[in-house]
């Protein structure tokens, strides 16, 4: 690092300049402010809602390494999981439909607390933030259950020495880890150390139960009363008024400014313009630190796999991955055989899952099932695995036709290899005795999913944009998008509606999922345990294994599945029809209340069964961090334009994020080709920015992966019939 950095000298000068002056809370009593939101005018009784937001300036001084473990484990008891106290009593009350504010948030000086709803009616604000203080009192009155503290304990505990950081290098995350501390002129080494506060805080709860919780609810929340009350309206008019005020300050200043000042703000423009449309210089480019072809490995890494099919004569397969140290964790992913429902039943699965886990199963309720998770495992997780896979006799890296995928249930979890009885309990509770009878509660995640939904369409239009893309082209991208995409939405205001108007309709079709998955002939052959861990850990989990393979339900000597891998999905041929009626190749535009724009367009750039070479992964690459960077960011000012291009099934797609522009940004697409035939004789010239590009390309592929992300990988690419090189 030295080499980097020993051209720069310590700045004294500007030192009190940069340093962050601590807040003191100096308010006597709590601050209420409201402010418009834009809506559009054409929006139902649904638009007219409000959201309101409760926020603490946590501390004014700093807190203890013992303070700060304290307090986030207080921010998961009340906001952590979904049946933490506070999160399940703004939820349960009705008085919104979503969560707005993420509790905790202490990652600069001082920290803050904020929680609030969003879709309330007007005459419901003023008891959203009487219910948040009357449940803050109640848990400093009350305090918190051994139970409780038990699940966020372990949960809190088992994340801080997993230390799981994905595909993020660990490397760079501890130096970002330090930041919190290092840039406020601390000790960096201090965000990293959590053994000592951690015992200080054990010995504590030991001695005194609830009581140190209570005693931070009260010192940081209660009787904390720099807090303010933040009311957003929604306003018709707002989007207007604040355009013609632009409009008019603009050409006030203009007025004021003779033609030497306007004719040197036009200079200046064009000058920036120049600027942002030139290429960096060789020179420039070469005092970057950069790697070189020759420090890429050539070889694919494939990570361990074994597998077992028909496991002890359970019907089950049995996948195990072996690497050299887990630190002692076992991941376990149980794929179920989905294909037997129907495909009117897919829009249903987001739902279904999310019952699995967050109402409750057999004995426990939906409070006591999250605090078994939490106590026992690392946690544990639900969703649909819908993936398209190879064709038994097609050549590799070629176009499928779409129509052979595997769809699956997974439950996914993790724990401490002397736990693993309990993670696989828990998996057999939620597969066969989830609740789905809840009719508040699921009335409740609709309304969630409705308020999230329709909030993400304008905070991650490039998503919803792209997904419509793909599903106009390909079946799994057009069941996707079904399930998660803007369709969606028409889905769960149905599903809503169906809900609080005709339950009972609903619950069987609920049930009907469930039965249909567990019950079928072929249920046994359709599952697939997924292991990871090291040589130990699968040794003290053998027993576990076995006893959970042979308590699953279906029938070990049950029907074979149809072979996915050769013989058409059995939705494949509906999703066909349903894309031919419902999703033509036509321009579509949606209209949303937001100043900027989230601009798409692709297509299918090879068709099925045309072989796709590996170099598009670096033009796809080198389109998006050059021409689309340059022209649709720096020049158009859009706060991201990237391109996509999926191998499997050939579709391309550009996108543009938060874009001021919307016709320009079309243009920069259409003139994309013209600039890759000129970049491509460019680079003939130009070695090193090709490397460049080949390097970029690779680092997508070739990431830092953790323990269960290495299983996972090699997991998905057996599933879908993949060799490491593809």
């Amino acid at each position: 690092m030295d080499e980097y950095l020993n051209d720069f000298e310590e700045n004294k000068e500007s030192r009190p300049s940069s340093q962050i002056q601590w807040q003191k809370k100096r308010f006597a009593e709590p601050v209420k402010v409201r402010h418009p939101y834009p809506v559009s005018d054409n929006g139902g009784e649904d638009k007219e809602t409000h959201m309101i937001m409760l926020n603490w300036l946590v501390n004014d001084e700093p807190l203890t390494p013992k303070d700060e473990i304290t307090a986030t484990i207080l921010d998961h008891m009340l906001m952590g999981t979904s049946s933490s106290i506070l999160r399940k009593t703004l939820m349960e009350s009705g008085l919104g439909d979503a969560i707005t504010g993420g509790g905790l948030m202490n990652e600069l000086l001082q920290g803050v607390f904020s929680v609030g709803l969003k879709g309330v009616k007007p005459e419901n604000v003023d008891k959203v933030e009487e219910l948040i203080v009357d449940t803050l009192t109640k848990v400093a009155e009350e305090g918190f259950s051994d139970d409780a503290i038990a699940a966020s304990m372990n949960t809190i505990e088992f994340d801080m020495r997993e230390f799981n950081t994905g595909s993020f290098p660990k490397g760079l995350s501890l130096m970002l880890g330090t930041m919190r501390e290092w840039i406020y002129d601390r000790d960096p080494t201090d965000a990293l150390k959590f053994e000592e506060p951690l015992a200080e805080l054990k010995e504590r709860i030991a001695s005194d139960g609830s009581a140190v919780f209570q005693e931070m609810v009260r010192d940081l929340l209660l009787n904390n009363m720099h807090r303010t009350s933040v009311e957003m309206y929604p306003s018709k008019t707002l989007e207007e008024e604040v355009l013609n005020d632009e409009k008019t300050r603009l050409s006030k200043i203009k007025e004021s400014l003779d033609e030497d000042a306007l004719q040197s703000i036009i200079d200046k423009t064009s000058e920036l313009k120049a600027l942002q449309a030139s290429e960096d210089s060789v020179e420039d480019r070469s005092t970057i630190p950069s790697l070189e072809l020759s420090d890429l490995k050539r070889e694919v890494t494939e990570y361990p796999i074994a597998v077992t099919e028909n496991e002890a004569k359970t019907g089950v397969t049995v996948v195990r991955h072996e690497l050299g140290s887990t630190s002692g964790i076992v991941y376990a992913d149980l794929a179920v055989d989905i294909s037997e429902l129907s495909i009117e039943d897919v829009p249903l699965l987001p739902l279904f899952t999310r019952l699995m886990k967050e109402t409750g199963a057999g004995e426990y309720d939906s409070v006591a099932l999250s605090r078994r998770i939490g106590t026992h495992t690392g946690g544990v997780s639900v969703s649909p695995l819908i993936s398209g896979v190879n064709q038994k006799g097609a050549k590799e890296g070629t176009v499928t036709t779409g129509e052979h995928f595997v769809t699956k249930l997974l439950i996914s979890g993790k724990a401490t290899a002397d736990k693993t009885d309990e993670l696989f309990g828990i998996f057999d509770l939620i597969l066969r005795d989830a609740k789905l009878d809840s009719q508040a509660k699921i009335i409740e995640m609709l309304r969630e999913a409705k308020a999230m939904k329709e909030s993400g369409v304008q905070g991650s239009g490039h998503a919803t944009v792209n997904a419509r893309i793909r599903s106009r082209y390909s079946v799994l991208g057009y069941i996707g998008e079904k399930m998660s995409g803007l369709s969606s939405l028409d889905t769960v205001k149905a599903l809503l509606d169906q809900a609080e108007n005709d339950f009972p309709s609903l619950l069987a079709r609920l049930e009907n999922i469930r039965t249909t998955i567990i019950a079928s002939r072929s249920c046994r052959d359709g599952m697939i345990l997924d292991l990871t861990g090291d040589a130990s850990v699968f040794e003290k989990i053998e027993s576990s294994v076995d006893t959970f393979l042979n308590q699953l339900p279906g029938d070990a000597n049950g029907d074979k599945l149809q072979d996915f891998y050769s013989e058409p999905h059995p939705w494949a041929a509906q999703a066909k029809a349903e894309m031919a009626a419902e999703a033509p190749l036509i321009d579509e535009g949606f209209v949303v209340p937001t100043q900027v724009s989230y601009v798409g367009k692709g297509g299918r750039l090879y068709e099925e069964g045309e072989e796709v070479s590996g170099s598009t992964a670096v033009v796809s690459k080198f389109l998006g961090t050059g021409y689309m960077w340059d022209n649709v960011r720096v020049i158009g000012g859009a706060y991201g334009g990237f391109c996509q291009f999926q191998p499997r099934d050939g579709i391309f797609a550009f996108l543009s994020y938060r874009d001021p522009n919307l016709a320009g940004t079309i243009d920069v697409y259409d003139g994309a080709s013209k600039a890759l035939l000129q970049s491509a004789a460019d680079l003939e010239n130009d070695p090193d920015a090709l490397a460049t590009a080949i390097i970029g390309a690779i680092g997508d592929m070739d990431g830092a992966l953790s323990p269960d992300q290495k299983g996972a990988v090699q997991f998905k690419r057996w599933l879908i019939n993949e060799s490491p090189e593809q």
